[in-house]
């Protein structure tokens, strides 16, 4: 007995081993399926975000990029650049900068578009508003004979001049994408989910919303733009949002990309200028809703759009 109970002392310690191992893992199994369960019940789904496209063919990108990409769709159609200029400014900056209003760069290369301020492209501080940053863009754009022809990393090359020409291509299915829903072309397709609450410590200023859309359509933009309070879903007696109201006219036509693309530029910039809810046409998109998506609105829209700020 003795000789055959000393190998099992080795295969007793295995099993007692390979099963507490089993036990950890299945510690860490239910661990996470009860994690899930519990962000599916409540609807937490981590960092706010963006989208556009769908299934494979989808874009995903941070509320900073989808600001700074709004800004640069809206000065390019207020400079009456057709959807292609757009799309070549779009994957521009995303190669540049990946979207983001950078304060550094190779040598002295500042911003969305990584312009150098010894190349005349303007002062840093002027470079460092996307505003101007994107209309300097366009400006170079449209001297380019032909652009809205060219491949695009050859039209983009021609303004920036890299020194890696070929890099702007890899960026063009996902500056089409953007182009179409920031134009205004492609409806309610513009995604964006938030962790902002409808009231809180930073209320809304109706004045510098409408203060960014003349900045970044031009002053024909919201000339009847209107402000009002309103009481919102779920508020107390007293509680109301302001309520800035842009008339675009009509829901059809060229009307409607318009109303579209000024509706998209506000979900794009909700979590910077503290929209909580934007509606036009049908659709409705709420700061709330943790998926990000347009839903069909209680009363169809009358060719405005409207944006509720935070309370």
């Amino acid at each position: 007995m003795g000789r055959v109970s000393e190998p099992m002392r080795p295969t007793s310690r295995a099993r007692r081993g390979r099963l507490a191992r089993f036990t950890a893992a299945s510690a860490v199994l239910l661990g996470l399926a009860a994690y899930v369960a519990v962000h599916q019940v409540t609807g937490s789904k981590g960092a706010p975000g963006c989208a556009v496209g769908s299934g494979e063919n989808t874009y995903e990108f941070t509320p900073e990029q989808a600001s700074n990409a709004a800004t640069i769709s809206a000065v390019g159609t207020t400079r009456r650049m057709p959807e292609r200029a757009v799309t070549i400014a779009l994957a521009t900056a995303l190669q540049e900068s990946a979207l983001r209003n950078i304060k550094h760069g190779d040598r002295d290369s500042l911003g969305l578009f990584q312009q150098r301020p010894s190349q005349g492209w303007g002062t840093p501080e002027q470079i460092l508003d996307p505003v101007y940053s994107s209309g300097k863009f366009y400006e170079g754009l449209a001297k380019v004979p032909g652009y809205s022809r060219l491949p695009l990393t050859v039209a983009a090359q021609k303004v920036q001049r890299s020194g890696f020409p070929q890099a702007y291509a890899k960026h063009e299915p996902e500056a089409v994408l953007l182009s179409a829903a920031l134009t205004g072309r492609s409806a309610a397709s513009l995604r964006c989910s938030t962790n902002m609450p409808p009231d809180g410590r930073k209320p809304g200023d109706p004045a510098k919303v409408r203060a960014e859309l003349v900045r970044a359509f031009g002053q024909k933009a919201a000339p009847k733009a209107s402000a009002s309070t309103a009481g919102s879903a779920g508020a107390n007696a007293s509680g109301s949002s302001a309520v800035l109201s842009v008339p675009v006219r009509a829901t059809t036509g060229t009307d409607a990309q318009r109303g579209w693309e000024l509706a998209h530029w506000a979900v794009a910039r909700a979590d910077e200028l503290r929209i909580v809810e934007v509606s036009y046409a049908d659709k409705v998109w709420r700061a709330g809703d943790v998926s990000g998506n347009w839903t069909r609105a209680d009363v169809p829209g009358d060719g405005t759009v409207r944006m509720r700020l935070a309370r």
